[in-house]
């Protein structure tokens, strides 16, 4: 793998989403928090404060961000199906996880907020219209989506930090 940043690539956005890929997205957004605990099982202490990357994030700030960041999400896409195209509010990443919990909170207080955060989650995706996926929401750095985008963004993102754990585990042979 040339560039640890992307295990899994970097995020392309389609150019049109169909009905069977809604589907896809919403079963990884869905299957996201299993594959995280499987990707965390039987770490360490040591294992979990080790960084995916040089200068990245160690294993727990991944953890507790997925959980910042999903509910976020979760609250976006909420806004946008009951607001006119809502401005959502932004928040910077990277000083969340320089938060203390980031670095010492148990990784099953996030664990443990993503399983009904999710269930929740796919619930809302799974009861959408066709015209639902349209509604949109912008944002001040990204401008105008609509939630087929938001889908695919989330869908996209549990599985790229997941693959940061499992490949960090492949390297360092933590099997």
């Amino acid at each position: 793998m040339s560039d640890l940043r992307f295990p899994i690539g970097p995020l392309k956005f389609p150019q049109q989403v169909t009905d069977a890929m809604r589907q896809e997205f919403i079963t990884n957004i869905e299957q996201t928090p299993e594959k995280l605990r499987a990707a965390v099982a039987g770490l360490s202490a040591s294992q979990l404060d080790t960084p995916y990357r040089p200068d990245g994030w160690t294993v727990r700030q991944v953890v507790h961000h997925l959980a910042d960041s999903h509910m976020n999400a979760y609250v976006r896409t909420r806004l946008a199906l009951t607001e006119n195209a809502p401005t959502v509010k932004v928040y910077d990443e990277a000083l969340w996880a320089k938060l203390p919990d980031a670095h010492t909170a148990p990784i099953e207080l996030s664990l443990d907020l993503l399983d009904p955060l999710h269930k929740r989650w796919v619930l809302l995706l799974k009861s959408m219209k066709p015209e639902d996926w349209a509604r949109t929401m912008v944002h001040p750095e990204r401008g105008a989506h609509n939630l087929d985008i938001g889908a695919f963004i989330y869908s996209w993102h549990g599985r790229h930090h997941v693959a940061h754990i499992t490949s960090l585990r492949e390297r360092m042979g933590w099997n």
